[in-house]
């Protein structure tokens, strides 16, 4: 069953994939935005600018990533609102060049699995050049190395060490890979993988029971300074009697993605982590389903303004005021008709499988999913989360039966 991963090279997952568009540290908040709406798992890898136009993407410029909830908190802290989303991306990004690697088509899927359990999230890999597209089954591949550049014994190889590395590098074109690519990957693969996907993921050890949590009485300012890096995440839980924990929602990047930040960011600023969570207004005294629905736009499209996404312009029966003075109402009229509670977490029972986790996953694009005790009396009692590392090593564990 773990053929697939010595059968297979980074290289087979870049059909399609299109070239690197690059967000530099000397770009706008606003650009992060629309490049974060536009990119897997709510974050995006930021480069220092090109010192030259044709220098091709290199890991050597890679700073670090820049998430959905970076941006929320930045512009919360900020106090200013829309003009906080005129600051550039070098005064939010958080440096760690150790999220991105730079690799060869040719490198093993084994290995480059390895190298997202280590805490890597992105792939810089090259599309065209010495590579040929072909993942050889059985080679030098078992020797735990990269394959060697196929331009060093190619025909053509002669004349083309002969030009300038300068013409050469600037033919290169380069995508990323995203820990979501090769999720897709593994789970067009399941029945090579078998039986795994089927298996419980508490009998596989794919339970990450070291979750980060707060009370839904926090202020959500300060649940945020406890969210880990992976998954960028922290859950909001009311405690019972019993020291159980009920997961009511979580802060994510996950859950910020294609967000309004501005708006965001005012709740984050203002709200206790329960009312970000589930968008209730101050007191608690208004029930969400007893909130009225909005009118709704009869133009279909919503203007897309400083720190927002585009996207239809129809609001939910979650649209609510958060504040009853008419001072406050003017002056946060726009973000209380804005903002919307994200109550829903993703969950799972730890019972269930590993291949419907990962279903989960992709289908609500999420970098995670909380998982709650199928033996518990209570709904929704916290045991644990699964993210990315987690079922990496789950799927990997049959690859080494030495340590497994």
């Amino acid at each position: 069953m773990a053929a697939v991963f010595f059968h297979h090279v980074v290289g087979d997952l870049t059909v399609g994939k299109p070239e690197v568009a690059e967000l530099r540290d000397t770009d706008t908040l606003d650009a992060a935005a629309r490049a974060i709406a536009a990119s897997p798992e709510g974050a995006v890898p930021v480069w220092r600018p090109r010192a030259t136009p044709d220098e091709p993407p290199s890991g050597a410029r890679f700073i670090g990533m820049i998430s959905a909830l970076d941006i929320a908190a930045f512009v919360a802290a900020s106090g200013v609102g829309d003009r906080a989303m005129a600051a550039v991306v070098g005064e939010v990004v958080l440096p760690n060049p150790g999220l991105l690697r730079e690799v060869d088509p040719g490198t093993r899927l084994i290995d480059a699995l390895d190298l997202m359990k280590q805490g890597v999230n992105r792939f810089l890999v090259r599309k065209n050049g010495t590579w040929r597209g072909i993942s050889k089954r059985f080679s030098m591949l078992y020797n735990g190395k990269w394959l060697k550049n196929m331009e060093a014994t190619s025909p053509s190889s002669a004349s083309s060490s002969s030009q300038p590395a300068s013409s050469a590098s600037s033919t290169y074109k380069f995508c990323c890979l995203s820990r979501e690519d090769i999720l897709r990957f593994l789970i067009g693969c399941l029945g090579a993988l078998a039986p795994i996907p089927l298996s419980p993921i508490s009998s596989l050890g794919a339970i990450n029971p070291h979750y980060c949590h707060v009370d839904a009485s926090v202020p959500a300012m300060e649940a945020i300074q406890k969210v880990p890096s992976d998954p960028s995440a922290v859950a909001v839980v009311e405690t019972a009697p019993d020291g159980a924990c009920k997961i009511i929602g979580d802060i994510s990047a996950y859950k910020l993605w294609k967000c309004d930040y501005v708006a965001a960011a005012w709740a984050l600023a203002n709200l206790s982590a329960g009312q970000f969570v589930i968008g209730a207004d101050d007191n608690e005294s208004t029930p969400i389903s007893d909130i009225p629905e909005p009118p709704i736009s009869s133009s279909p499209v919503e203007e897309i303004g400083p720190g927002r996404s585009p996207r239809a312009k129809k609001f939910s029966s979650r649209s609510i005021g958060f504040l009853n003075s008419q001072a406050h109402q003017m002056a946060f009229g726009r973000m209380r008709s804005m903002y919307r509670g994200r109550s829903t977490p993703l969950t799972c029972k730890s019972t269930s499988s590993l291949a419907a986790v990962m279903a989960q996953m992709l289908s609500h694009r999420a970098t995670h999913v909380w998982v709650t005790d199928a033996e518990s009396e209570e709904d929704g009692v916290l045991v644990g989360v699964v993210g990315y590392t987690e079922i990496f090593n789950a799927v990997t564990r049959s690859a080494y039966p030495a340590t497994s």
